[in-house]
């Protein structure tokens, strides 16, 4: 059996449920939540709380 020239690459998906964008979306979801910690740190009291 003779084997293709070319072998075809797989292509990531762009959009929907998938390792890579589930790793980035926990990432900023980590770094967002740290930053919302060192401002309420600084601030003395929750952001909410005006």
């Amino acid at each position: 059996m003779l084997e293709p020239p070319v072998v075809p690459k797989r292509r990531l998906p762009r959009y929907g449920f998938h390792n890579h964008t589930e790793k980035l979306n926990g990432r900023l979801a980590m770094i967002g939540f740290i930053a919302l910690v060192i401002v309420e740190v600084y601030m003395g009291h929750g952001v909410l709380a005006w």
